[in-house]
């Protein structure tokens, strides 16, 4: 099997690729796998210290000025050149692209050379560049129910995002989780605003934690502010600050997460079954942290906070709403667990495989 991802721009992109890889290594006894992504964008590293075959190239996206636009055009016919040549060299059996800008020219080069190719679209809306490409490829992968219908073409199917079959599988470390000295006997919260925190709500949560009921022990995920952050909850010993933690490795002894609405979060969350408070960052394109936040929450499994309403008595009611109706907080479970797809990443492969085999 030759397999080419094509991915970019940021972690929503880029880390459900990077899980579907994970799994066609143990599924194909023979593997031969690339990935496409931009020059300038983190992929160029953290794909490559993954330990896979990379390939760059320049995209941007068509807005701004006049200039900046036609620069980008310019930018996507290169691109497109650059990405057949490539495509005649690796031949492979198939390509999927994860969004961002540089996943179009990649698409429509595979298109061209008919090979057979797919998207896969993370997030409750269809991205620009998906787009683009969304009637030209063989299948289009979706995570939401609402995207599927408004997509509204036969070659649509609802599997999931691959990084819930790698939370599914990922196991409950005991010794991890002891080592933040918990008791079990009261609940805990987890809150994280991805992999670098947020320096916006780690402003306002200085004001809103020392609020939470006291009962409730906190593991605080700032990024970077850690150690002041730190200092200023230090008189509070049900709140623990950590820079970084290995959340899918506690996540079994989280009983609600306070988090961001990314697409690798939300499908996260719904592998293991958690019940969620969403606050969306305001500062993403096309806003589609909300639109995946409020799909979970009109199915039951969230509640949802936009950052500008944020405030101590807001979130101590959201909270105290969830944790102290024992009946709420196991149908939030539940709710969440049944928008899983712990499967994604083999039902993924098994469409791959099958529109292979009726090339052949």
């Amino acid at each position: 099997m030759k397999l080419l991802l094509v991915t970019g721009g940021t972690g929503g992109h880029i880390y459900p690729a990077l899980a579907l890889a994970e799994v066609a290594k143990s599924r194909y006894k023979e593997l031969d796998l690339l990935f496409i992504g931009n020059t300038d964008r983190m992929e160029a590293s953290l794909i490559p210290q993954c330990g896979y075959a990379f390939q760059g190239l320049n995209a941007s996206g068509l807005s701004g000025s006049i200039f900046h636009k036609g620069k980008a055009v310019a930018q996507m016919l290169i691109a497109y050149r650059k990405a057949k040549k490539i495509m005649k060299e690796f031949q492979p059996d198939a390509v999927v692209g994860f969004g961002g800008y540089v996943s179009a020219p990649v698409m429509l080069a595979a298109v061209a050379l008919k090979i057979p190719s797919f998207i896969h679209e993370q997030n409750s809306i269809l991205g620009t560049a998906n787009k683009l490409v969304s009637k030209k490829v063989d299948g289009i992968i979706v995570c939401y129910e609402k995207v599927k219908k408004e997509i509204a073409l036969d070659n649509v199917r609802l599997l999931g995002n691959p990084r819930a079959t790698l939370a599914a599988k990922n196991t409950f470390n005991q010794e991890y989780f002891s080592s933040f000295h918990l008791l079990d006997h009261k609940p805990v919260i987890l809150i994280v605003m991805g992999s670098l925190g947020s320096s916006s709500i780690n402003e306002i949560m200085q004001d809103v934690l020392p609020h939470i009921n006291k009962d409730y022990q906190i593991i605080y995920v700032t990024g970077k502010q850690e150690n002041t952050l730190k200092e200023a909850f230090a008189k509070y010993p049900n709140i623990h600050v950590e820079e970084y933690v290995e959340q899918l490795s506690i996540m079994d002894k989280v009983d609600l997460i306070i988090c961001r609405g990314g697409a690798t979060t939300a499908a996260e969350i719904t592998a293991k079954g958690i019940a969620s408070i969403i606050i969306p960052s305001p500062y993403v394109a096309a806003n589609h942290q909300l639109y995946n936040a409020l799909c979970l929450e009109e199915k039951g499994c969230a509640k949802v906070i936009e950052e500008k309403d944020l405030q101590a008595d807001v979130l101590v009611e959201a909270i105290d709403c969830i944790l102290k109706n024992k009946n709420k907080l196991c149908e939030m479970k539940k709710k969440a667990k049944e928008l899983s797809y712990p499967n994604a990443s083999n039902d993924i492969l098994d469409w791959i495989d099958d529109v292979r085999r009726g090339r052949l």
